[in-house]
């Protein structure tokens, strides 16, 4: 940080005015709570990706931890470091009283657009990408929290579409009891645990289960059950099994169907217990089709 940089952040009260910091390259992509930019770093020329949090959405969504000490969107992503999360490299609050994080910016695709649109890329490569999806899971999860928006669309590829990232904790929680009881109602519908629909207690199997849904449709380009309005997916996980993925894919490997399921138990107790169990299940398995 130059000096004069250093200056006006002292002068701001530590907050950095991102509309002179930053050269604004790709017109912002709006999430559900913020805003995203391509945007090149004056200070050094890194192109990087620009996140503005939007202060009354996230406020709305951190007053269900009142009382708490919940670390902010940035506090959590600069701590997680691995491969195949995506690096923040800086994070805080601009002129304007909004969360901002600074982070490198993925230029490959999403893997819900491979999913839509039905990608040959994809072939052969699923259990690579799942691998790495389980890796960037575990880490969170050996972190201490959970992501509570395990799902393709945060999961974006490289340049070359031969790696891929874990991005977004807008939504992540320290996986400690006071943020795991009922009621906190979060998370992409098709993808939400039964334990969530039912505003049980939750705990890091709720990952899980929406890393089986990823799986799953990674797999076969379908969802275990019918897509429907928002309250009737919710209740769908909770009220029925999911369709057995050898409907969609006969010959697949069968360790690999049988640990997907294991993700994709609707009772807590009986599903896959940990991430790191599910790598094991498939640590020696090499295709997507066969014994």
């Amino acid at each position: 940080m130059s000096l004069l940089t250093s200056l006006k952040s002292m002068l701001s009260g530590g907050r950095v005015d991102v509309r002179s910091r930053f050269e604004v390259l790709r017109e912002a992509i709006s999430g559900t709570m913020s805003e995203f930019y391509k945007a090149r770093d004056r200070q050094n020329g890194r192109i990087v990706g620009l996140k503005i949090l939007d202060a009354a959405k996230t406020a709305v969504f951190e007053s269900r931890f009142k009382g708490l000490k919940k670390p902010t969107e940035g506090e959590i992503a600069v701590s997680l470091v691995h491969p195949h999360v995506v690096t923040t490299y800086e994070h805080g609050l601009t002129t304007s009283g909004q969360q901002y994080l600074v982070m490198e910016f993925l230029d490959g695709p999403g893997m819900n657009s491979l999913i839509i649109g039905r990608d040959s890329l994809l072939a052969g490569r699923r259990i690579a990408f799942l691998r790495q999806t389980a890796e960037a899971l575990e880490a969170v999860h050996k972190a201490g929290y959970i992501h509570r928006d395990m799902c393709p669309r945060n999961l974006v590829l490289d340049e070359r579409c031969e790696s891929l990232k874990l991005i977004d904790f807008g939504l992540t929680v320290p996986a400690s009891p006071e943020f795991m009881q009922p009621g906190n109602r979060t998370g992409t519908p098709n993808y939400m645990a039964p334990e969530i629909a039912k505003r049980q207690k939750t705990d890091q199997r709720l990952d899980i289960f929406a890393f089986g849904v990823t799986a799953y449709e990674i797999l076969t380009f379908e969802l275990p059950w019918e897509r429907g309005p928002t309250d009737k997916v919710i209740m769908a996980h909770a009220n029925r099994a999911p369709t057995d993925i050898r409907e969609h894919r006969p010959r697949i490997n069968a360790r690999l169907a049988k640990a997907v399921a294991s993700c994709l138990e609707r009772d807590p107790a009986a599903r896959c217990s940990s991430i790191s169990l599910f790598l094991k299940m498939i640590r020696d398995v090499k295709h997507e089709d066969g014994s």
